[in-house]
Order: C-alpha cells, then structure tokens, then sequence
C-alpha cells in the first residue's frame, strides 16, 4: 500500500507535543494590527493548544503519521493503570 501524504500547509502551521496534543499559533495577528486593542494583540501572542475536538480533526485528516504519538500515549497510561 502506498504512503499516506501529510498536508504540507498543516505540516508549517501545527506542532505535535510530546504528549500528543497539537500546538498551534494565535489567530488575527497577521496585518491591521493599529485596528486592534492593545489587549488583543498581547493575548495572541506565542502559541496555544487546540481543544481535543480540533486536534482530531487535524491529526486524523492531514497528520496521519503524527497521530500515532497520541495513541502510544494513551495505551501507556492504560498500561500503567493495569488495562483500565
């Protein structure tokens, strides 16, 4: 079977954690910003996680590669806790 292709564009835009989770940057922060409050443009700062519904969407859909961190994760925790 031939390899999946991973989004190129999702590739630049999102991060992967150790831990599974998808990092990724602030929105509205691109131009205009003389139009925007002062409070604005210092909460967009830096990155930010997606929320679980997000990071789904993104990994099964353009990630397929990375999607398997979250999973060994999640087993390991089920493996320490005795299969539960």
């Amino acid at each position: 079977m031939p390899k999946m292709k991973t989004k190129s564009s999702v590739k630049k835009r999102f991060k992967i954690t150790g831990s599974g989770r998808v990092k990724a940057g602030k929105a509205f922060t691109s131009h205009m910003m003389m139009n925007k409050s002062k409070k604005m443009k210092r909460k967009a700062r830096g990155t930010t996680t997606l929320c679980d519904a997000d990071a789904r969407i993104i990994l099964r859909s353009w990630l397929p590669y990375s999607r398997k961190n979250k999973n060994k994760a999640a087993h390991k925790k089920t493996a320490e806790n005795g299969g539960k």
